[in-house]
């Protein structure tokens, strides 16, 4: 096989559905929404164009992810499950075993191989965030990249989670800048759009007698939740009931609508969400309005949507194309009790006071914001199962799922119960579009497709499940099903794996995972304990590792990593540089220095974000630095010689973990020390741009993206030896 797709004759021009035309396919993934975020899941949050697809098609309400972004695109995209093909954990996390390579091994084709081989066109547009973190730069290695592994045609980003007013974004092999700005009106979600639009309209253009896969992995709703204004002002006070009122109501509709089975218990409140009724009206009225920025978010999508089945419809190709609607994972709790302005708090370990908010509250869900809503809303949103994002139980894992396929769905509107998981989605795509997956690809042997096609559903809403065993582990924490039968544990970090005590639902019975049976059917909780072990050993889960956020600190630090560089040197004009790409200089001491001529005015290096980072800039005869460190905002300058060329620097000595220092210079001129308030153990979410400040504003201060004016001859990072890993927290 080339990897380049199968020359097909045309059928017809303008073929139409009912001529035997093999189906197109739209699969959709949704980022961190939970089971009851969806109308049609029995949410207030309006999403009619995704209900009027529920009503049209089946939804299921036994269908399951892992527990977070990367290692469920895996499984969705390979069919397999993703210890077996390399992806443990997230990008930017590397293990010293296969099973944690951060990338999808060549020994599992993906959908877009598959199908590419077999005539399909492909092509995606939205969140990769399946190839090595240290990948991201705009000069690759590009061997994990969209492109590479079977689609013809690429625009989204690249990493975990994107600013919608500020995307770092990248077409096919490119990183490219955003096409607008938020001040005209731009937002990620319908550029995303927008383009899979056009990807279809240039396929019935040029191709129209092959059919078509799109794979659409939105940005929505993971947080920064970013929304344009008029979204804001429609879910305007709907959540000041509260999430723990908000969780009753979706509970109740739920039930009302079929959507879970009669009798479902709604279980007590998780133990680390403060109860609403305890928070003061400052913390209430801040908690609230971060959730609307969620919803409105939401409701925007669905909106885009609806313009892209619209799209579809205007063309002729919506009869014949088998859609799916999914999230990747649970709602994520990093908001912690009352929610964060900015994202960068969780990852510093701060968490601001509602004081610190309230005076920007009119800025939530608008491009200077990058916020996150409460933990309590996280669990409304995974209503009415138990925890979050990143563990095993239901709240982590248990995610909706829409299937559509013309009027193929006996159906129309119905609520399906049987166990599925991502990796069944694959084998699904390929009984329907009639593929059978390669036993070898670009001559290497393929892994056995692990999942189980749910089609047999399509006609017989009502048949048992046949699904086998399924296994789930993420950083410890542990589950199992089998045959309605599920053993769960959330793991403590650090504490042995022996010791810690299983509980054990029904599901069958037990929805909710309400009743935990472990006392009194040992003998099925020692079977399932027996069957977990032996899944793991034959998906490559083993050895178990609960580290979470140290790898991500230690990341850079790696001597196998390209990023592992005590000198990195900036030539402009460059492409901005992904965070993933840039010089590791968070734990350690480091200087910059950069060499100019001309008129010298404008930014020498920006890396961040309106929320927290740092500038170097030449301005009104002096040079400025500008550090914000998710609050405090410290700001130093010196003024100018008049040589030309002049060499500038900024010096930054770390003296702790959170102790710092730094001083500039110029010429032969230094300034003196001045002392960082709070030095940031993560800078920013956001990348560096050398020579402007293209991504978000960091300072006030000048008029972004305020380019270098003159010459910006050479930018150089001189990074010290010694490292200082922050310690660990068991509460990440």
């Amino acid at each position: 096989m080339n990897g380049g797709g199968t020359e097909r004759k045309p059928h017809a021009v303008g073929a139409t559905e009912g001529d035997g035309r093999r189906p197109d396919v739209l699969l959709i993934m949704f980022d961190d929404i939970g089971f009851s975020d969806l109308g049609c899941y029995g949410s207030e949050i309006d999403t009619p164009n995704l209900d009027a697809l529920a009503a049209g098609g089946h939804r299921y309400n036994n269908f399951h992810a892992t527990t977070l972004c990367s290692p469920s695109r895996a499984c969705l995209l390979s069919g397999r499950n993703h210890h077996a093909v390399g992806m443990r954990m997230l990008t930017g996390t590397r293990y010293d075993y296969p099973s944690g390579q951060e990338r999808i091994t060549r020994r599992a084709a993906l959908i877009s191989e598959v199908l590419r081989e077999s005539g399909w066109n492909t092509f995606a547009a939205g969140k990769w965030h399946v190839l090595p973190a240290d990948s991201q730069g705009p000069a690759g290695p590009y061997g994990d990249w969209p492109l590479a592994r079977g689609f013809n045609g690429f625009y989204g980003f690249l990493g975990g989670a994107a600013d919608h007013y500020y995307p770092e974004l990248v077409r096919d092999n490119h990183h490219i800048e955003p096409p607008a700005r938020p001040e005209d009106g731009y937002h990620l979600t319908d550029d995303l759009i927008d383009r899979s639009s056009r990807f279809v309209s240039d396929h019935i253009a040029h191709r129209p007698w092959d059919p078509l896969f799109l794979y659409l992995p939105l940005g929505a709703a993971h947080a920064p939740h970013h929304a344009p204004p008029e979204y804001m002002e429609r879910v305007r006070g709907r959540f000041d009931a509260g999430y723990d009122r908000i969780r009753e109501q979706r509970h109740e509709r739920q039930l009302e609508a079929g959507i879970i089975p009669p009798g479902t218990d709604l279980p007590p409140s998780n133990p680390d969400v403060r109860p609403w009724a305890s928070l003061t009206a400052e913390e209430r009225l801040v908690s609230a309005r971060l959730q609307e920025a969620y919803a409105a978010f939401i409701e925007h999508t669905d909106a885009a949507l609806g313009r892209l089945f619209d799209h579809l419809k205007r063309v002729g190709r919506w009869d014949n194309t088998l859609i799916f609607v999914c999230s990747d994972n649970g709602a994520a709790m990093d908001g912690r009790d009352i929610g964060a302005f900015g994202r960068i708090h969780f990852f510093n370990d701060i968490e601001p006071g509602a004081a610190e908010i309230i005076d920007r509250i009119d800025e939530i869900g608008g491009p200077t914001a990058d916020s996150q809503y409460a933990r309590g809303w996280a669990q409304a949103s995974n209503t009415p199962l138990k925890w979050y994002k990143r563990y095993t139980h239901g709240g982590g894992i248990r995610v909706p799922l829409i299937v559509k396929w013309g009027d193929r769905t006996a159906s129309p509107g119905a609520v399906l119960d049987q166990f599925h998981h991502l990796i069944d989605i694959a084998p699904t795509i390929y009984e329907v579009a009639g593929v059978e997956p390669p036993a070898e690809y670009l001559g290497r042997s393929q892994l056995p497709i692990h999942g189980k096609s749910m089609a047999y559903t399509f006609g017989d809403p009502t048949a048992p499940s046949r699904k086998g065993p399924q296994y789930f582990e993420m950083t410890g924490h542990r589950g199992i099903w089998a045959d309605g039968w599920k053993a769960v544990t959330r793991h403590t970090p650090g504490d042995p794996y022996a010791t810690e005590e299983w509980e054990l639902y029904h599901l069958d019975e037990d929805f909710s995972e309400f009743t935990d049976l472990a006392a009194s059917e040992p003998e099925k909780l020692a079977e399932l304990d027996r069957l977990f072990w032996r899944e793991a050993e034959a998906n490559d889960v083993l050895p178990l590792d609960d580290r979470y956020m140290e790898l991500f600190w230690s990341y850079s630090m790696d001597e196998r990593s390209p990023l592992y560089r005590r000198r990195v040197d900036y030539y402009p004009p460059l492409s901005h540089v992904e965070r993933a790409a840039t010089p590791p200089i968070e734990h350690c001491s480091y200087k910059i220095e950069a060499v100019a001529s001309g008129e010298m005015e404008g930014v020498i290096v920006a890396y961040g974000h309106p929320t927290s980072g740092f500038v170097l800039y030449m301005k009104d005869g002096r040079l400025h630095y500008e550090y914000n460190a998710a609050g405090p905002v410290i700001t130093h300058s010196i003024s100018l010689p008049d040589d030309d060329p002049l060499t500038l620097g900024f010096e930054f000595d770390l003296l702790g973990e959170r102790d710092g220092r730094g001083r500039l210079s110029a010429g032969d001129h230094r300034g003196g020390w001045f002392d960082f308030d709070r030095v940031l153990i993560w800078i920013s979410l956001a990348g560096m741009d050398v020579g402007r400040d293209e991504y978000g504003p960091i300072s006030t201060r000048y008029e972004a993206p305020f380019p270098f004016q003159g010459v910006l001859q050479r930018v150089t990072f001189r990074l010290g030896s010694e490292i200082k890993v922050p310690r660990r927290r068991d509460d990440y």
